[in-house]
């Protein structure tokens, strides 16, 4: 397993945070998927011969928000 932290732009509300965590726990090989409003990130736990963190960026920024680089 590998993690990932990936800061994310956009979100208003607990509920943009609650989305983004359901769509990330559905994707393929994401074991655990950790979104915090408040914090503006997300920590996914996900095994790296299933996912790539690429994936999980696109993931996120198909539900109409944005990733930011570290």
């Amino acid at each position: 397993m590998s993690s990932a932290e990936i800061d994310i732009d956009g979100m208003n509300c607990d509920g943009c945070a609650e989305r983004i965590q359901r769509l990330l726990t559905q994707e393929s090989g994401v074991r655990e998927a950790d979104v915090s409003f408040s914090d503006g990130r997300a920590i996914v736990q996900f095994n790296p011969a299933a996912v790539e963190p690429a994936r999980l960026h696109e993931v996120i920024e198909q539900a109409g928000f944005s990733v930011r680089e570290r």
